[in-house]
C-alpha cells in the first residue's frame, strides 16, 4: 500500500480502467465523500490522463491520448447535491459531468456539464455554466485560484453556485439518472475534495 501511494504522489500515468485511491469513502450526515487527499473511491477512466494523486488533490496536467479523459462513478445518482473544492489555470478545461445517459461514453450530449473552461470560445456556455443548457452572462473566471461548485439536481431542476454566487437555475427534463464524472481535457486541473449527498 505503502509503495502504491508513493507511485501516485510522484505522478505515476495510472492505464488501468479502474483508479483506485488510498483511505475509504465516508458518509457525514448524508454527504458521500469522493475525492480526498487520503480517501478512497473508485473511478472508471474513459479517456486517458496522468491523474495522480499529489498535494491533498487529485490532478492531472497532461492527456494520453485523442480525446479528454474522465473519472466516471461506478455509481448512478439521481436527485442529489454535490459539492467541489477545486483549482485550475488560465488553459484549463475540465467540468463535472451528472447524470450520465452512459458510464463508457462521456460528453455533453449525453450528460449536463457543469463547465470549467474559461477559455471556451463560446464565453456563454464556459466556466459556471450548463452546456447547452443553461448559459451564462457575463461568464466567471475560475482560473489560478481555488474554487467551489455547489450543484443540486432534484427532480427536473438544476441549480449552479461557484464561489457563491449561482450561476444556472433551469428546469430541463433530458436526463433523469446517472453517473458522475470528473473531466480533464487541457491546463492544470486539481480537485481538491468532491462530496455528493443523495437526496
Amino acid at each position: 500500500m505503502r509503495n502504491r501511494w508513493g507511485a501516485l504522489a510522484a505522478g505515476l500515468v495510472m492505464t488501468g480502467a479502474v483508479l483506485n485511491w488510498i483511505g475509504t469513502a465516508s458518509a457525514d450526515d448524508g454527504w458521500v465523500t469522493l475525492v480526498d487527499g487520503d480517501k478512497k473511491v473508485e473511478f472508471t477512466e474513459v479517456g486517458k490522463a496522468n491523474w495522480a494523486a499529489k498535494d491533498g488533490t487529485l490532478m492531472a496536467d497532461k492527456l494520453d491520448g485523442k480525446g479528454p479523459s474522465y473519472l466516471v462513478t461506478k455509481t448512478s445518482y439521481k436527485d442529489f447535491q454535490i459539492k467541489a473544492e477545486f483549482w485550475v489555470d488560465d488553459a484549463a478545461n475540465s467540468g463535472i459531468f451528472i447524470r450520465c445517459d452512459q458510464s463508457d461514453k462521456i460528453d455533453s450530449n449525453i450528460c449536463y456539464e457543469v463547465n470549467i473552461f474559461d477559455k471556451r470560445p463560446d464565453p456563454k456556455y464556459g466556466t459556471g455554466a450548463i452546456v447547452d443548457v443553461s448559459k451564462v452572462d457575463p461568464m466567471p473566471k475560475a482560473g489560478g485560484k481555488w474554487n467551489t461548485y455547489e450543484i443540486t439536481a432534484k427532480g427536473t431542476r438544476l441549480t449552479v453556485i461557484l464561489n457563491g454566487e449561482k450561476t444556472a437555475d433551469v428546469d430541463d427534463s433530458k436526463h433523469a439518472a446517472g453517473p458522475i464524472a470528473l473531466q480533464y481535457g487541457s491546463g492544470v486541473v486539481k480537485f481538491k475534495k468532491v462530496q455528493i449527498k443523495p437526496l
